[in-house]
């Protein structure tokens, strides 16, 4: 079976290349129809990642956020035509303690392995996750940057002392909004405030319980927890404002990816005795338990369809790098390319 792929050669380059799939009894193939657009593939298709980085890893195929509908499945697992999502973390070994996204054997897809712009996808049952009928399957596309801030509070709850009344969200993009919204959810019982830099975008927080600008937090609001979801060139002046705003010995989770090296005030963090852990990636577990929530909370998919930034239809090579240009120009939101046969 000739598949196709669409792999970065360069930045601002994509190639076509064709490998053979050799069917198997044990690895599902699976079309993918919806995949959406990350930072991290900007970083890559922008050639913003250090030389080094780029020589080693392209050519590749981008992209780790997709949903697709199930082609073939020798193991019965699943029905052709169902529509799953697809996990881009791929372990090869097990750990008792260390979770499978962290484990430095571990490959991911448009990182150390291939990513989802391909014709088709073949891998192992155990990376894929069926998906409620009905969904809406643009906001499902993304559902991975979603399983990251779901295992980032499952991280949470399990660091964090059990004072929770109180817990800030640095970051008024789609990371800050995602887990803020997951965390008000998922433990409806704490108060979650969000702080930001973009007045509009606060707006968009509903469901929170208070949103303020960065520049203009009251000076006796404190935090008994935090999470920073800024990343960039901006990440330590997140970091060190939650350090000023948080009370003693709470836990400062961060999730904001950052090239540089962000400097913090670490007498602080010695003083007040803080946690700081960072989370990345998801395993199964945190798109079992995202998908389930999904199940449970449909409000939660309504919610997230406000971060749908564009849709774009994509047959070829060149609607794909359109996709990928209109994408750096976007003010907020996902961008998410529909894949027609």
């Amino acid at each position: 079976m000739l598949n196709t792929i669409y792999q970065l050669k360069k930045p601002r380059q994509l190639d076509i290349c064709f490998k053979d799939i050799t069917l198997d009894k044990k690895h599902v193939i699976v079309r993918p129809t919806r995949l959406s657009i990350c930072n991290a593939d900007q970083r890559y298709y922008q050639g913003t990642r250090s030389e080094e980085v780029l020589n080693k890893k392209l050519p590749m195929a981008l992209i780790h956020e997709g949903i697709g509908r199930v082609v073939y499945d020798p193991t019965g697992i699943f029905k052709v035509g169902q529509d799953v999502v697809m996990i881009p973390n791929i372990p090869v070994e097990e750990d008792d303690v260390i979770a499978e996204n962290y484990m430095r054997s571990s490959k991911f897809r448009g990182s150390s392995e291939d990513g989802f712009l391909q014709e088709y996808i073949q891998t192992t049952p155990d990376r894929l996750v069926l998906l409620p009928e009905g969904i809406n399957k643009t906001v499902a596309a993304f559902t991975e940057i979603v399983s990251v801030s779901f295992h980032a509070i499952s991280r949470f709850i399990r660091f964090s002392h059990e004072r929770r009344t109180c817990v800030g969200v640095w970051g008024d993009g789609n990371l800050g909004y995602i887990t803020a919204l997951l965390l008000k959810h998922l433990h409806p019982e704490i108060e979650v405030i969000v702080f930001g830099v973009n007045e509009s975008k606060l707006h968009d927080f509903t469901f929170a319980d208070g949103t303020y600008l960065v520049n203009a937090i009251p000076e006796d609001l404190q935090v008994d927890h935090a999470f920073e979801c800024v990343g960039g060139a901006a990440a330590h002046k997140a970091i060190n404002q939650i350090i000023d705003y948080i009370k003693p010995e709470g836990t400062i989770s961060i999730l904001g990816v950052s090239e540089d090296l962000a400097p913090i005030n670490t007498r602080m963090v010695l003083e007040k005795g803080l946690i700081i852990f960072g989370s990345s990636r998801s395993g199964r577990a945190d798109f079992v338990g995202l998908v389930e929530l999904y199940r449970e909370k449909p409000e939660v998919v309504d919610y997230l369809e406000n971060i749908i930034g564009s849709e774009l239809v994509v047959r070829d090579v060149h609607d794909i790098v359109q996709a990928f240009e209109t994408d750096i120009h976007k003010l907020i939101g996902k961008t998410v390319m529909v894949w027609e046969e």
